[in-house]
């Protein structure tokens, strides 16, 4: 059941210049999912009546991801009046007039910050009673932030932004992390009071933590536990430094529920991936997207799979895989490279130097080293010659090749699409299959070798290869 007193406004009206991006800084992906996204799930975890979301730079881009990835949010957007106030002062008008309860205030450049410090951010204000509660952090580098000024007794007294703060101000170490937790009344009641006289112009939400000292109002700032949680990412750098905190703790998490992971610094595992026990990861791998692996499965070395299902007790080693399908005891790699449609049944082989796409291979079946095989089905207990190339693509139109069941073709075959290959078939080295082979026959393509004698010593007279020709023919003395 939702807390019917809580309403979360998350802040992704900003243009993010410094991440020199087209793309939106709240869509920078962490760990497979957008910096907004981490965000929106720390607010649902609250489970709040009310989750609103203020847009404006790249307003279409951002408010469909948004709504893509919360259908229930509700969009609103930030008018040509800058800054967190005005923000926060348009949210607020898309609440119903009847809501009474704590608001509390985001930022969608800060995925790390978890459901578990907003929680207890959101007690602490609702046990003291108080009209406001800013989550602070200490930083050896405080350069950038907005200060907390506190008083003789330790209370808050006001929050300066940096740009807006003198020098003794700068010398503070604890800074506004830009999250909040406000009493809706309060924050109805003095927003309208906030103007923009400032360094910058703008309408700073932080204004109304001094309105409220000024009546009185009870307000606090709480400190979190690790500074590292409130980070915004405002750069590449800060991002990459998500990335890699988020990352570790993701590895570990997977390693305490029992899967080996044998170098976690080369090991990068996307949010959504799902690891059974006993899985284990070789150094350099990356499991992205909502791949999901089987117990036993051993994935790696300098691996990639995105969307993937990777069976139990498969083996995947240097392969490049996306969405794609490896059934249990299979092996991949290495060297390969499976694209979207790939299908490996249980027990089938997937080796050194193979691409695939759009193919289905049956339980037991080895495409072993050296082909390419795309837009084709292959039944069961099939093995696939060395250097085998599907010709699926006549210029304008893909077309579909089927290999039956216990087929065996020879080495440097090209299977000419449309083609079918009947069970039981075999095909010779190095023949062009234009035409359907009947189940249990034997193709090749009837070209007699031809030998012409002489021919390099006559036409390449004079070389290493014309002596050494010459040499051997020479009768040999007893």
């Amino acid at each position: 059941m939702s807390d019917s007193s809580l309403a979360v406004i998350v802040l992704a009206a900003g243009q993010g210049t410094r991440m020199r991006s087209a793309t939106p800084k709240v869509l920078h992906s962490l760990a497979g999912v957008p910096l907004v996204g981490h965000v929106l799930a720390t607010a649902r975890a609250l489970d709040p009546a009310h989750v609103i979301a203020v847009v404006r730079h790249e307003r279409e881009a951002v408010a469909n991801a948004i709504a893509e990835l919360m259908p229930d949010v509700t969009i609103v957007d930030q008018d040509e009046v800058p800054g967190t106030g005005r923000a926060v002062e348009v949210a607020l008008d898309a609440l119903p007039q009847d809501f009474a309860g704590d608001v509390v205030v985001v930022s969608g450049d800060v995925p790390l910050l978890d459901a578990a410090t907003l929680g207890e951010l959101l007690s602490s204000h609702r046990q003291a009673q108080a009209a406001a509660t800013v989550l602070s952090a200490i930083l050896d580098d405080a350069t950038g932030y907005g200060r907390v000024l506190r008083g003789a007794d330790g209370s808050l007294d006001r929050i300066v932004e940096h740009k807006d703060a003198n020098d003794d101000e700068l010398g503070v170490v604890e800074i506004n992390s830009g999250t909040y937790v406000f009493s809706v009344g309060q924050l109805r009641a003095h927003l309208p009071k906030v103007g923009t006289a400032n360094s910058q112009g703008e309408k700073y939400l932080t204004d109304v933590i001094g309105l409220l000292r000024e009546e009185g109002a009870p307000i606090a700032a709480v400190p979190v536990s690790q500074s590292w949680l409130v980070g915004g990412v405002n750069d590449r750098v800060q991002l990459a430094d998500a990335a890699q905190r988020l990352n570790a703790l993701i590895v570990r998490g997977w390693q305490l529920a029992g899967v080996t992971v044998h170098d976690p610094a080369t090991t990068w595992i996307d949010l959504k991936a799902q690891l059974a026990e006993d899985v284990e990861v070789l150094p350099g791998t990356q499991i992205r997207g909502a791949t999901v692996i089987a117990r036993g499965a051993v994935v790696g070395p300098d691996t990639t799979l995105l969307d993937c299902e990777v069976g139990e007790g498969a083996t995947v080693k240097r392969t490049d895989a996306t969405l794609a399908v490896i059934g249990p005891g299979a092996s991949v790699g290495p060297f390969a490279y499976l694209r979207p449609g790939t299908e490996l049944a249980e027990g089938g082989k997937i080796g050194t130097f193979v691409e695939t796409k759009n193919a289905k291979i049956g339980a037991g079946s080895k495409v072993p080293h050296l082909s390419y095989i795309g837009d084709t089905t292959v039944g069961v207990q099939a093995n696939i010659g060395a250097g085998t190339i599907v010709a699926n693509y006549d210029g304008v139109h893909k077309h579909k090749t089927v290999v039956g069941s216990h087929v065996r073709t020879g080495s440097h075959n090209v299977f000419v699409a449309p083609v079918r290959i009947g069970d039981g078939a075999y095909t010779g080295a190095g023949t062009v299959v234009r035409k359907d082979v009947p189940a249990g026959a034997l193709a090749i393509n009837v070209a007699p070798q031809r030998n012409m004698p002489g021919w390099v010593e006559e036409h390449r007279a004079g070389t290493a290869a014309a002596e050494a020709a010459r040499a051997a023919s020479e009768p040999q003395a007893e």
